[in-house]
């Protein structure tokens, strides 16, 4: 069954060889297919590999002799890295790959960071790491589909106990190579942010409204990772138009909450992808709920969501600086943008009379919107807030408008 599934075994196979054999022999004795790749540096691999170490710097534009003698050992995997991530995207470009795993310590996760970074939504992309999961993994260089497994156990030489990790891996990114349905894009798409029910809910009423009109509509959860993944696919053209409601995480990039990058709100302008944006949230900072409250946000409102996570307030000044980076990010769209701007409120907790209202600040944050928004920029400004139904009845009479202009694409 589904015998044609090749994946991409990646590692160091001067000093992992028994570990990466052990994992091309489990997926090839579930039926699947392995091209090697070896990442190794001083040494050699002893056993035959599809794809050397000397192709991987070559498509680095470099060589292995002068990656020896590039420095240390952090520019030379940079090297090996770049040129890794390459290949691999070439590969799964000409149909030779369907999936990806690669294994490693510190060194190897680096290096598995990019090359997974590189492969679009919907590759199967695994990594066997020592750091799985550790803190010493920057959010915004984890892929947005990749999955991860400890490596426990493992560090040198194979055992029970890391055999387990690694017959989970090969087996996982086979099953999944098998099982995965690729985005089709057989209908244009409107990528959407948002966040729960709870704190908005514009994404129940639009998505039934945009797919009668022949669109499907996905919704990330700007939380960080789920803004990553909209940023990723907006920079690619996967959006015939975006609905950018909840650029919270341009908020918590500026004050040190859960990021999703300093790109973030800047991909879809600069692929000419139409935009429709608004300021869900914009007042709030969210962090890990279970950490000390980060220092420069101590002392002020904070709203517990749940266990995980947290938002704190945001002053008045700091909401006019938002709104002045949201003014910056969507000066450089090519194509046309247009902000609304809900007067009444921009989350269910800021409502008037809710737990998180502040009239002051949302004032101060208007205000400068309308003094900062570039020419660009289309100002739609709204007598009510964010979750009532004149919100949605405004962005839909936007979008029919540019439907029959054809500024959106069917």
């Amino acid at each position: 069954m589904s015998a044609e599934k090749t994946i991409l075994v990646v590692g160091t196979w001067d000093t992992k060889e028994d570990e990466l054999s052990y994992l091309c022999g489990v997926i090839a004795g579930q039926g699947g297919r392995v091209l090697r790749m070896d990442v190794s540096v001083l040494g050699a691999a002893t056993v035959p590999v599809e794809v050397t170490k000397h192709q991987v710097a070559a498509a680095a534009d470099s060589t292995i002799e002068a990656v020896i003698n590039s420095g240390d050992e952090n520019s030379a995997m940079q090297i090996m890295s770049a040129g890794a991530a390459g290949l691999a995207l070439d590969l799964w470009r000409g149909a030779r790959i369907h999936g990806v795993l690669v294994l490693g310590g510190t060194m190897g996760t680096d290096l598995a960071l990019d090359l997974c970074a590189a492969l679009p939504l919907g590759v199967p992309k695994y990594i066997v790491s020592t750091v799985a999961f550790s803190s010493l993994l920057p959010p915004d260089r984890i892929a947005a589909d990749v999955q991860m497994i400890l490596w426990a156990g493992g560090l040198y030489g194979l055992n029970d106990i890391c055999k387990a990790s690694l017959s989970q891996a090969a087996g996982a990114v086979l099953g999944a190579a098998r099982a995965v349905e690729a985005p089709r894009f057989t209908r244009p798409m409107v990528g959407m942010t948002s966040f729960g029910k709870t704190v908005l809910r514009y994404m129940v009423a639009l998505k039934p409204e945009l797919e009668a009109r022949g669109f499907d509509v996905a919704v990330f959860h700007a939380t960080g990772m789920g803004g990553r993944a909209f940023e990723s696919l907006a920079a690619e053209g996967a959006f015939a138009a975006v609905m950018d409601f909840a650029p919270q995480e341009v908020s918590n990039h500026l004050f040190g909450g859960l990021s999703a990058g300093a790109g973030r709100m800047t991909h879809a302008g600069r692929a000419g992808v139409p935009q429709l944006v608004a300021p869900g949230c914009y007042d709030l900072v969210d962090f890990v709920g279970w950490q000390e409250v980060p220092g420069p946000l101590a002392g002020r409102e904070v709203h517990a969501h749940n266990r995980l996570l947290t938002s704190a307030m945001l002053t008045a000044a700091e909401r006019c600086e938002v709104a002045r980076t949201l003014c910056r990010k969507l000066a450089v769209a090519t194509a046309p943008v247009a902000f609304f701007l809900p007067t009444g409120g921009c989350n269910e907790w800021d409502r008037a009379g809710g737990v998180l209202q502040d009239a002051a600040g949302l004032t101060a944050f208007c205000g400068e919107m309308r003094q900062c928004l570039p020419d660009n920029v289309l100002l739609r400004e709204l007598a009510c807030h964010i979750n009532d139904a004149g919100f949605v009845e405004a962005v839909l009479a936007q979008f029919d408008s540019w439907l029959a202009e054809g500024v959106i694409s069917q």
